[in-house]
């Protein structure tokens, strides 16, 4: 069953739930609808209509907001399954300043490449070389990736969470 969309009672997003969850929620008025889903939920006695994005009532307070961790997939995710050096498919992460060169294993550091290029930059670094970064490397904001890890963004929650409709 798909997700929906929770949104603190200011309008920031907080993460994604089932949406049996968030007719739950409706239900027992910690939250209420801000936009639909295009298909029924069916209970015994009524319709109930999916809710895609939900609001709570109450507004919650988030302690703290925790980092992204960095792994291959992560970074694929973040790069779009793309080389950063040729626009192939990626295949294998690359560090820009190699770690053998004193490079470390951060965020700004790592970038998706593919067989060729990770093979041709080697533990050079990257102005040794006639390779060229198509984007400077930088730490994902920690709720887009949340929302990676479900698969996909609906274009319903698109202003609400800062960008156009993605997919994994």
């Amino acid at each position: 069953m798909a997700g929906a969309l929770v949104l603190n009672a200011s309008y920031e997003p907080l993460c994604v739930v089932p949406v049996k969850r968030a007719v739950v929620l409706v239900l027992k008025e910690k939250a209420e609808v801000v936009t639909s889903a295009d298909r029924d939920l069916h209970s015994e006695r009524t319709v109930f209509r999916a809710p895609s994005v939900i609001r709570l009532i109450h507004f919650v307070r988030v302690p703290f907001r925790s980092r992204v961790p960095l792994n291959r997939r992560t970074v694929f995710a973040r790069d779009n399954h793309r080389c950063q050096y040729c626009a192939s498919p990626a295949e294998n992460i690359d560090h820009v300043i190699p770690r053998s060169r004193g490079g470390q294993h951060v965020w700004e550091n790592v970038v998706a490449a593919c067989r060729g290029c990770n093979a041709k930059k080697g533990d050079l670094f990257l102005e040794h070389t006639a390779m060229v970064l198509r984007r400077r490397p930088q730490a994902p904001q920690a709720l887009t990736w949340v929302l990676f890890a479900i698969g996909n963004v609906r274009p319903d929650w698109e202003p609400y969470i800062g960008g156009p409709a993605i997919s994994a």
